[in-house]
C-alpha cells in the first residue's frame, strides 16, 4: 500500500506540471499520449455543449427531416420555423458532431451518428426528457447539498416514490422504458436462453415488452408480469394486442411491499435494481428468493458501474439517479455480494453485445441449511 501511494503521489506530480507536459509534447514517442488526454478532458469539458446540440437537433426533428434525403438550410429554416443564420450554426457544430454532413454548397444530410440514432428509437425519447436533467444539472452543488426539489425526480415520481401509482405518471415512464426495452431484450435474451424454462415472473416488468419477447423466442415458456397496477394493465393490452394472452399475463402488485407470486423457475428484474437505494433493493432480493422455485433462475439486467467497454456509464448514472432522488449505480461485485446475502449463489456474468446499455448477471438459490 505504501508503495502505491507513492506511485500515484509521484504521478499526481508529474502530471501536474506544465514542464512535464511540455516535455511529453516535444518527444515524438510520447506525444500521442499528451494528445489524447488533452482530447479527453476537452471531452469532459464541452460535454454538455454536445448533449445541447443534440438536443436542438432532437426538439428540431433535424434527424426525421433529413431521412428522406438532402435538404438546404433554407428549407430547414422555414421547416423548423428557426432564423437561418442560427440554424447554420447549428448544422456546423452538429456536423463536427457526426450528427449530419453538409452535402454540397448549401445542403446538408444524416451523419453517421444521426443516421444510427433513427434505428434506436429510445434515444430521441431520452434526449427530450433530459431537459428535466440539464435544468437540475444547471447548479449541480445545490443538486447535491438539497435534492428533494429535483425537476428529474417530479418526473420520475414512479420511481423515487415506490408503490405510488398514478396512472398517468406510470404510463409516462414505461412508454419510454418500452422504446429501448425491445434492444435490451433482444441483447438479454440472446445470451441467456430460457428454452429449458417453464415459467417467467417479470418483476416490474412495466409494459411487457421483455415477457412478450421471451414469449416469442421460447414457445415453451409460459410469462407473468408483475408491476403496480396501472402498468400491469398495460402489459396485459400488450399480450393481448400480440396473440398472447393464453402464455402471458400480468399481475398488479407493489414489489417492495407485497409477497412475489411463487412457482416461477425464472424470476428476472430488468433494469430494476439501479432505480432504488440498498435497503428496498435488498428487500426485493429477498422477496425473489422467497418466491423462486428451488431449481430457479434469477436474471438481472441493468446499465451497471465500473464498466471497462463504457468508462463514462457510471458517472452519468451516478448524478442521474442522484437528480431522480432513488437509486445508484452498483459494479457487479457489489450486486454479486447483495445476492449472496440475499440467499443467492453461483452468480455469474453474462456477455452482452452492448455492456454500455446492458450487462447481466444470473443466480441460483442457495441451499438452503
Amino acid at each position: 500500500m505504501l508503495l502505491t501511494d507513492w506511485f500515484f503521489t509521484r504521478r499526481d506530480k508529474l502530471l501536474g506540471s506544465p514542464a512535464f507536459h511540455q516535455g511529453v509534447l516535444r518527444f515524438p514517442l510520447t506525444r500521442w499520449v499528451a494528445r489524447r488526454r488533452a482530447r479527453e478532458l476537452f471531452d469532459i469539458t464541452a460535454g454538455f455543449v454536445y448533449s445541447q446540440v443534440l438536443s436542438a437537433c432532437v426538439q428540431l426533428d433535424l434527424f426525421e427531416r433529413l431521412s428522406a434525403g438532402p435538404m438546404t438550410s433554407v428549407q430547414l429554416a422555414s421547416d423548423c420555423a428557426i432564423p437561418r443564420e442560427g440554424l447554420v450554426r447549428l448544422l456546423d457544430a452538429a456536423a463536427e458532431l457526426r450528427l449530419v454532413q453538409r452535402w454540397g454548397r448549401d445542403a446538408w444530410r444524416l451523419g453517421d451518428l444521426g443516421a444510427a440514432s433513427r434505428g434506436s428509437p429510445g434515444i430521441a425519447a431520452m434526449v427530450r426528457h433530459h431537459e428535466f436533467l440539464y435544468r437540475d444539472l444547471a447548479d449541480p452543488l445545490k443538486l447535491l447539498q438539497d435534492r428533494s426539489q429535483s425537476a428529474l425526480g417530479e418526473y420520475w415520481a414512479y420511481a423515487a416514490q415506490p408503490g405510488r401509482s398514478e396512472a398517468q405518471n406510470a404510463q409516462r415512464y414505461s412508454e419510454l422504458m418500452a422504446q429501448s426495452q425491445s434492444f435490451v431484450a433482444d441483447d438479454v435474451l440472446a445470451h441467456c436462453s430460457l428454452d429449458s424454462r417453464r415459467e417467467l415472473l417479470d418483476v416490474g416488468g412495466g409494459s411487457g415488452v421483455f415477457a412478450a419477447e421471451a414469449l416469442r423466442r421460447f414457445p415453451g415458456l409460459r410469462a407473468r408480469v408483475f408491476d403496480l397496477p396501472d402498468v400491469a394493465s398495460l402489459a396485459a393490452e400488450r399480450f393481448a394486442r400480440e396473440g398472447l394472452p393464453a402464455r402471458g399475463s400480468a399481475l398488479g402488485g407493489d414489489m417492495f411491499k407485497d409477497a412475489l407470486p411463487g412457482g416461477a423457475d425464472v424470476i428476472s428484474l430488468i433494469r430494476i435494481l439501479h432505480d432504488h437505494d440498498d435497503e428496498p433493493v435488498m428487500r426485493l432480493l429477498r422477496a425473489a428468493r422467497r418466491a423462486i422455485s428451488p431449481d430457479g433462475l434469477l436474471l438481472i439486467a441493468e446499465p451497471m458501474a465500473e464498466t471497462a467497454a463504457a468508462p463514462g456509464v457510471g458517472a452519468y448514472f451516478h448524478l442521474y439517479l442522484w437528480a431522480m432522488r432513488s437509486g445508484r449505480p452498483r459494479s457487479p461485485q457489489k450486486i454479486r455480494q447483495m445476492l449472496e446475502l440475499a440467499g443467492f449463489a453461483d452468480v455469474r456474468e453474462r456477455r452482452t453485445y452492448q455492456p454500455l446499455l446492458v450487462r447481466v448477471l444470473t443466480a441460483r438459490p442457495a441451499a438452503q441449511e
